[in-house]
């Protein structure tokens, strides 16, 4: 509960520091759908019934363990003095890189500077951000299938609200992806709304269909990264350079990007809050 309320902290001082786009994400993400997974893992670890004695494993010797926390003392050490030489060697003022990319924000097909850096300037490291949250989700589907829960009914009081909010959290995350060219917002803000729909349907005992669990919730994990990835190479083989638009053809290209990237990082976030691979009920067939 303290992470959550430290969230809606971040995002206000996010707002107040001029950068909806940080305070957008971080109120979604930060404060919303991670508490929120934090939350279903505490549910989780309370209803774990210890029916099996817990296995034996060889205990490691005191010098060992203080050998080992020696070693993390010293690489954390090292890391937090590459962090402080980094800060410090920056120069005392500097204009930063804002004037090069206001200057160039006319060619890059969109008019808000934050979505021109993520999907034109550097749109690279976006493409491997999309990766790492795709490679989460299979982690965790790597530890294996998600707890079979029926559908339950939320009663009628939830039934209503939920019939309610999603269509308008489905709508915000669609005015979030349109107006991201202009206006704060792009595909991980709108994403993450999105991803908070699902996660209320989840909570309210919705259950995705069976005929959904395998082949279709697959495609539109990797949608988003393959619409990115095919992209990519079209510009590599077009200009000889990577996610490098042409101008007559930016803006298009970048709300292709997003639109698929959008509705990925939705359901990937909600698989997430799931938490492990879903189950498919025997065959009766």
């Amino acid at each position: 509960m303290f992470f959550i309320a430290f969230g809606l902290l971040m995002a206000l001082a996010w707002v107040r520091l001029q950068a909806p786009d940080v305070a957008l994400a971080e109120a979604a993400i930060g404060a919303g759908l991670t508490g929120a997974l934090l939350l279903a893992a505490l549910s989780r670890l309370n209803s774990i019934e210890h029916t099996t004695a817990a296995p034996a494993y060889p205990q490691k010797s005191a010098r060992a363990l203080q050998l080992q926390s020696w070693l993390a003392m010293a690489l954390l050490l090292i890391l937090n003095a590459g962090l402080a030489y980094s800060i410090l060697s920056l120069p005392d003022t500097g204009a930063g890189l804002t004037p090069l990319v206001t200057m160039q924000l006319e060619h890059s097909g969109v008019k808000n500077p934050v979505t021109a850096v993520l999907l034109n300037y550097r749109g690279y490291d976006t493409l491997l951000e999309v990766f790492v949250l795709l490679l989460a989700l299979l982690s965790v589907w790597s530890m294996g299938t998600s707890q079979q829960q029926p559908e339950a009914s939320p009663g009628p009081v939830l039934d209503n609200l939920m019939r309610l909010l999603a269509p308008v959290l489905i709508l915000v995350a669609a005015y979030l992806l349109w107006v991201g060219a202009d206006a704060p917002g792009g595909a991980f803000q709108a994403g993450s709304v999105l991803a908070a729909a699902g996660v209320l349907l989840l909570l309210s005992g919705w259950r995705l269909p069976t005929r959904l669990l395998d082949r279709p919730l697959r495609i539109v994990l990797i949608a988003g990264p393959a619409v990115f990835i095919a992209t990519a190479l079209a510009t590599l083989l077009s200009s000889g350079r990577l996610l490098q638009f042409a101008p007559d053809w930016a803006g298009v290209l970048i709300l292709l990007i997003e639109t698929f990237a959008t509705l990925s990082i939705g359901v990937t976030l909600a698989a997430l809050f799931a938490g492990g691979r879903p189950h498919h009920p025997p065959d009766r067939s």
